[in-house]
């Protein structure tokens, strides 16, 4: 055998792409202690913990309107499947934390999407999880955005919940900004 056939298989890793947004992020520089440069390794059986206390935080936000600790993200293999999935949790007591638009209290966790946008306060962070096969550890590769991250920009396409005519052609009438239902007579 060859030292090539001999040769371990290379696992994949996990990694948890986070992108930072806050209005005032040039004035305040609330992410200078985040490491921007390059994917960190965090072991599977620890819980990553964003906040602004150094002592317990892995992710410090120099802010004093972010809690102590305001979210852990805890990684898992989901029970029967080789999947691997986040849960991320709210420990903030005074700020509620969404997870695309869905609210979380405190103490409240829930699965995070494949991809996703999480916001508390004026924060948006746009996470992405990119699939792998190691159960030791999982990495973190943090990236700061210039601009907000938008809703339509980021998260997968939904279907379109505009009417459509039954002769398929749109109309800009259904375009219309007009929260109010409109009625159109068939016969023009």
């Amino acid at each position: 055998m060859t030292s090539f056939e001999e040769a371990e298989t290379e696992e994949t890793v996990t990694c948890l792409h986070l992108t930072f947004y806050h209005p005032c992020q040039d004035e305040k520089m609330m992410f200078r202690c985040l490491n921007f440069c390059k994917r960190e390794q965090v072991r599977a059986d620890e819980t990553a913990k964003f906040g602004r206390d150094p002592n317990i935080c892995n992710y410090n936000l120099l802010d004093t309107r972010v809690s102590r600790i305001q979210f852990s993200l805890q990684f898992y293999r989901k029970l029967h499947t080789s999947e691997y999935c986040f849960e991320i949790k709210n420990l903030s007591k005074k700020t509620k934390l969404t997870v695309n638009q869905t609210e979380l209290g405190y103490l409240n966790k829930t699965d995070l999407p494949w991809k996703c946008i999480i916001c508390f306060g004026d924060y948006q962070i746009l996470a992405e999880i990119q699939e792998g096969e190691s159960m030791d550890y999982f990495e973190t590769h943090l990236h700061l955005a210039e601009a907000p991250i938008s809703q339509e920009r980021c998260l997968p396409s939904l279907p379109s919940l505009k009417p459509i005519p039954e002769n398929g052609i749109s109309s800009n009438l259904f375009l219309s900004q007009d929260k109010s239902p409109t009625e159109i007579d068939e016969n023009e």
